[in-house]
């Protein structure tokens, strides 16, 4: 039995690009659950799976002119944010975040119903003092602990430089000390 290595990004968009539409799946398969996380992190809501597909459409549109000695991944998650952007734009108001659990990280409840009562109140807070955040501050926030982004790939994904993306998360992180250090005395 012949063993197939998974086809890594490169390749996936090299065979993309000469028409393999398989290939272009793997793509998508790969980096939809992360699209979909940025798309409502970012403020899509329930409209997060037509961002993402939308984004998905643009990107396999665009593909030519993806420059290969990039990555991918936040390449493609500037588009969902863009496509956020668009949509909560055209919403007309400021878009409201909608983070549900699941959205970010799998937490395991501790066995007492306690313990379990008091890390979902501060799981709700924190979301809340996250949402409070001018929307600089919020995206910064957003992409390096809530998406695991490395600065680098804050600064692709939101169209920054690395020093805008140090700047925006250290406020954003001294804001939120702050609302923590208001709420504990």
């Amino acid at each position: 039995m012949e063993s197939v290595t998974p086809m890594d990004d490169a390749e996936a968009i090299a065979r993309s690009l000469e028409g393999d539409l398989s290939a272009y799946e793997v793509l998508v398969a790969r980096y939809s659950a992360l699209a979909h996380r940025t798309a409502v992190l970012f403020g899509a809501r329930d409209e997060a799976e037509d961002v993402v597909q939308e984004a998905f459409v643009k990107a396999f549109r665009h593909l030519a002119s993806f420059r290969r000695e990039s990555e991918f991944r936040p390449w493609l998650l500037r588009i969902v944010a863009n496509e956020t952007h668009n949509l909560t734009r055209a919403r007309g108001r400021r878009s409201e975040l909608t983070v549900r659990l699941s959205a970010t990280a799998e937490v395991k409840a501790p066995d007492d119903p306690e313990g379990a009562a008091v890390a979902t109140d501060r799981r709700a807070r924190l979301l809340e003092a996250v949402r409070a955040l001018p929307e600089r501050e919020r995206r910064a926030v957003l992409c390096r602990y809530f998406l695991q982004l490395s600065e680098a790939e804050t600064a692709q994904v939101l169209g920054w430089p690395v020093g805008t993306v140090k700047s925006r998360t250290h406020r954003g992180l001294a804001r939120l000390r702050e609302e923590a250090g208001h709420e504990l005395g």
